[in-house]
Order: C-alpha cells, then sequence, then structure tokens
C-alpha cells in the first residue's frame, strides 16, 4: 500500500505545490509524481526586499491553481490524497498562515490529516528528490539566506547540530555585499553572475572564523569589509564590481567548503549533502566537489530546481517521516504555525 501526500510550501516568497507517492517501506525513496512552483522575485524586486503583507497575498492567489495544476499533471484528484502536508515554520507568520489555512480547510473538507513540516527538514531532505540520493548517515551542509548550518545527520527526524552562523547567513552575505555593490535584487545570484567576469584574488577580503578551532560561522565582519572596499574604489566601483564580486564569493565559499572538510574530519563520515539556496552556487559545487574527490567522499545536491523553496521537499519531508515513524498526520486543523523553530528542537 503507498501513500499520496500533497505537499505546500508558503513560508517566504515563493508558493510551492507537490504530489509525493510515498511506500510502506521505507527503505523505498518516496516518488515525486508532479511539482509546481510561483516565485515572487518580480513582485518584491520594486522594493529591495520581500514585504511580507505582498507575500502572503500572493500565496493566497497562487496555491489553489497550483494545486490543481499539480493534480491535472499527475492525473489524480484531490480525493487520491491520502495526507496534506504544509510548512509549518520557520518563516514568515502571515505566509505560513496561508498554507497551514489552506492544507487545513483542504483536508478538513476532505476528511484527510494533515502534517506540519518544518521547512528546513525539508530543504534538508531534499537531494532525495535527485535522480541520485544520497544514503544515511552523511553531513549536511545547509546554506541558504536565512541558514547556515552543518549537521550530522544518522536518519529522518535525527540531527545533530555541529556548527552554525553567529551573525548573517551565507545567502544574506551574498545578498547583502550585492547591495552595497549597488546590485538589483535577488542580489544572491545577480553576485554570482558578475564574478564569472571577475578576479578572485583582486582584493584580500576577510575568511571570519575560517581558523578558529570549531564549526561555527560568521559573515558580518565580511559584508563590512567589502562596504569599505566599496567605499574606497568610490568612482572605480562600477570598473572594478565584478572584481569585487568574485573576491566575496571566493571569501563566502572558501569557508564553507574548508568548514565542511573538517566536520568530515571530525565525524569520519564519507558523505555530504548541499542544501537550500545557496546549494545552486558553481564555485561552491565546483570546490566541493574537487576537495571531496580527493578524498573520497560523496556528495549530493538537490537537481538545481529543487535549490529554491518549493513545494516537492516539504511533500518529500512528509513522506520521510511517516515511513520511517517519526510522527502520524492527525485530524488536528489547528493553525499553529512556527515562524521562529530552531531544528534541533525537532523531535
Amino acid at each position: 500500500m503507498s501513500l499520496l501526500i500533497l505537499g505546500i510550501e508558503s513560508s517566504c516568497d515563493e508558493t510551492g505545490v507537490a504530489l509525493v507517492r510515498a511506500s510502506d517501506d521505507a527503505a523505498v525513496v518516496p516518488q515525486l509524481l508532479s511539482h509546481a512552483l510561483h516565485s515572487q522575485i518580480e513582485m518584491h524586486r520594486a522594493y529591495g526586499g520581500v514585504v511580507p503583507e505582498l507575500a502572503s497575498r500572493d500565496h493566497i492567489r497562487r496555491v489553489l491553481p497550483l494545486t490543481q495544476h499539480v493534480l491535472n499533471e499527475s492525473g489524480k484528484t484531490l480525493a487520491d490524497v491520502d495526507v496534506v502536508a504544509f510548512t509549518r515554520g520557520p518563516g514568515l507568520a502571515g505566509a505560513l498562515l496561508v498554507g497551514s489555512g489552506v492544507a487545513c480547510a483542504m483536508a478538513a473538507a476532505l476528511d484527510k490529516p494533515v502534517l506540519g513540516v518544518h521547512h528546513l527538514e525539508g530543504h534538508l531532505l531534499s537531494p532525495f528528490l535527485s535522480a541520485d540520493p544520497p544514503e544515511f548517515p552523511f553531513i549536511a551542509l545547509l546554506v541558504s539566506g536565512g541558514h547556515t548550518q552543518l549537521m550530522r545527520v544518522d536518519s529522518v527526524g535525527d540531527y545533530q547540530i555541529l556548527g552554525e552562523t553567529i551573525d548573517d547567513a551565507a545567502g544574506e552575505a551574498f545578498d547583502k555585499s550585492a547591495k552595497l555593490m549597488g546590485l538589483p535584487y535577488p542580489g544572491g545570484p545577480v553576485l554570482s553572475k558578475l564574478a564569472d567576469g571577475g578576479d578572485p584574488k583582486a582584493f584580500k577580503l576577510p575568511r571570519p572564523l575560517m581558523h578558529s578551532g570549531d564549526l561555527d560561522f560568521s559573515f558580518a565582519g565580511l559584508k563590512t569589509a567589502v562596504l569599505t572596499q566599496a567605499k574606497k574604489l568610490g568612482d572605480e566601483l562600477e570598473a572594478r564590481k565584478a572584481d569585487l564580486a568574485a573576491s566575496t564569493q571566493a571569501a563566502i565559499v572558501e569557508v564553507l567548503v574548508k568548514k565542511t572538510l573538517k566536520a568530515l574530519d571530525q565525524t569520519g563520515m564519507n558523505r555530504v549533502v548541499v542544501a537550500g539556496g545557496v546549494g545552486a552556487n558553481k564555485l561552491l559545487r565546483e570546490q566541493l566537489n574537487e576537495a571531496c574527490a580527493k578524498r573520497k567522499i560523496r556528495v549530493h545536491y538537490p537537481e538545481l530546481h529543487l535549490c529554491t523553496d518549493n513545494g516537492a521537499m516539504i511533500a518529500m519531508a512528509a513522506a520521510m517521516r511517516l515511513q520511517s515513524g517519526r510522527e502520524s498526520a492527525s485530524r488536528e486543523y489547528a493553525f499553529d504555525v512556527k515562524p521562529r523553530w530552531p531544528l534541533d528542537t525537532l523531535v
């Protein structure tokens, strides 16, 4: 017997819906049947960042048409759905309430159970959606606009945080540095593209906490150094922008790679999973692949189109939690979202 799980993601500025089939056998990786995603980047670009109220309203507009698209593409109907999963947190409170409200209303109407999912666990397990899914245990580098963490992952729900950022996340460092250079929103991908034409050794930028002896990260100092360098360049900034972008990217990526290798050394693990939006960064993939190949360590990533927030990762995380027996879906249709929800409190 198998379960059909509908997943809804609405934690920030992407509305995602997906349908996953999960087997009773926990050894069988759940199968993605269909997924649909709408990004609000264009809408927020005029404001230079995400406007929470606008994000919530757009989720309301998009979630049902996306759900219908997913059902049509998979040849299923709402009546075929066994469990409705949604992002419970962390994220923007209003945006989370849209997803939970729709999920609970839909499930109540169908008399089906719901399951609230941790957004970061969704990212963490998203590489299982790829053509080359990982196996437990592994070291996870969870790196996005809001989070940068190194974790030991022994099984579904068995996560130990080895290190995390003490200030800005890596994705935030990309975005804020890009803004300081006058690059358009969303800054991170624009900076990375610009860096392709620059010299990564042009500017000597700090690598905070790289030799700290622990696995924590810090990127606030790097952002300050970028600001100082941009001011120093003055009128020359426009001509040297690609070099500054390349130097900034090189500093962020070097810290991420070195800390990940250190985590592998400390734990004796031979497998790495990279998840989160920054996992799509080309330089990060190249340098981590090269370093791990020398050590005969396998590296797994989500498919590029699944690095951003999406419904597929929420449906997958719900499926794997149900398969593992970590959690059961319930008919308690409570809008109990958690805008702040540390991953290490997840049981």
